[in-house]
């Protein structure tokens, strides 16, 4: 199965935010998600000069979503080099077990190997033994000594 990738355009924005909507509901946490069009609009596609947030690519099989990946550049100190943070890749159920998530992840990696990357980094929750399988089979190396941490919401502004 062929599995095109392109990147998104602003058009796709309501397609994005189904899918989303659709990640969440998989992971158990559709009531965590704040993200609206208008948000996803400003932060993917905003107007002007300015940077996006991140970006985005859409897989299709027949012309139709199959599947996305969000990702942005960061930095890594110790190797003095950029790196790419896949945020989220989805891919519809019933698109799963035909390489569309493997077609998102082996582009993501090689936009990372063009743009000088040192590394690529995303985490999976410890409940999803299929994705762990999936991403331990194109050799990525789970950091069990590395504990994610995150400030958000009241937290956040509380402490800032």
């Amino acid at each position: 199965m062929s599995h095109p990738i392109r990147p998104a355009l602003p058009a796709d924005v309501p397609v994005i935010l189904s899918l989303i909507r659709d990640l969440a509901a998989y992971e158990k946490l559709a009531h965590e998600v704040e993200a609206t069009e208008e948000k996803l609009r400003q932060s993917l596609f905003p107007a002007g000069s300015a940077a996006p947030a991140a970006h985005c690519v859409i897989a299709e099989a027949g012309g139709v979503p199959a599947g996305f990946a969000i990702y942005f550049f960061n930095y890594s100190t110790f190797l003095a080099q950029p790196g790419l943070y896949l945020e989220d890749l989805f891919v519809k159920p019933e698109f799963r077990g035909h390489g569309t998530g493997k077609a998102l992840l082996l582009h993501l990696a090689r936009l990372a190997h063009r743009r000088g990357c040192g590394r690529m980094e995303w985490t999976v929750l410890d409940w999803n033994q299929p994705a762990i399988d999936f991403y331990e089979s194109v050799g990525a190396r789970r950091m069990k000594e590395w504990q994610v941490c995150r400030l958000t919401g009241a937290a956040l502004a509380q402490y800032a």
